[in-house]
């Protein structure tokens, strides 16, 4: 079985490339979706543990949370030796139920594939990419966005140009979502090819 790592900067439509590989039937593994699922469970009691304070009703405060690590390295750092094993378990075992159903490629999507060293479990890498004016738009228009807060995170990111350089695959969003369908295919067809070679 291959491992595609999919990854991208905010708002460069990952989560709706992520969905036309579903469509055509791959499984997808969301990192991100993942910790939501540990905020409301196995990692509750740990997570509050180190942070107390930043749990209610059963849940991670996320709020809380990113109060108690952002701007603070140490924090962040004990936050992910907490997170990180987490999520591993979890990959380990969609890896494990998508090779014993057969399938041929499993999907990773991973936010920070790059930045965590992601990018040495997996075969391949594809990047979802658009302009940055594109990017910027996409994001401001979700809740709650401002400027300040999306340069912050793009901080913590690694550039769109780094990523695209290193990446086996590059699915543009900017031309639209039927095009990046289609990119989607495309790179499903290529991996096809390179178990057969």
């Amino acid at each position: 079985m291959l491992v595609l790592g999919l990854t991208g900067s905010i708002g460069m439509g990952k989560s709706t490339t992520a969905r036309f590989f579903r469509e055509l039937g791959i499984p997808v593994h969301d990192a991100d979706a993942a910790v939501h699922r540990l905020y409301a469970g196995e990692a509750v009691p740990l997570i509050e543990a180190a942070f107390p304070g930043t749990t209610a009703g059963g849940r991670v405060d996320r709020d809380r949370l990113g109060a108690a690590v952002i701007g603070n390295p140490e924090a962040l750092k004990r936050l992910e030796a907490i997170v990180h094993p987490l999520v591993g378990k979890a990959e380990r075992e969609v890896r494990t139920r998508a090779a014993a159903a057969g399938h041929q490629l499993l999907v990773l999507d991973i936010p920070l594939l790059f930045e965590t060293g992601g990018e040495a479990r997996v075969d391949a890498v594809a990047v979802v990419s658009a302009p940055k004016s594109v990017q910027r738009e996409r994001v401001l228009a979700r809740p709650g966005m401002t400027e300040a807060k999306l340069d912050g995170i793009l901080a913590r990111q690694m550039p769109d140009e780094d990523k695209r350089r290193r990446a086996h695959f590059v699915i543009d969003t900017g031309r639209g979502m039927d095009a990046a369908r289609r990119q989607v295919a495309d790179v499903v067809k290529a991996l096809a090819g390179s178990r057969r070679a």
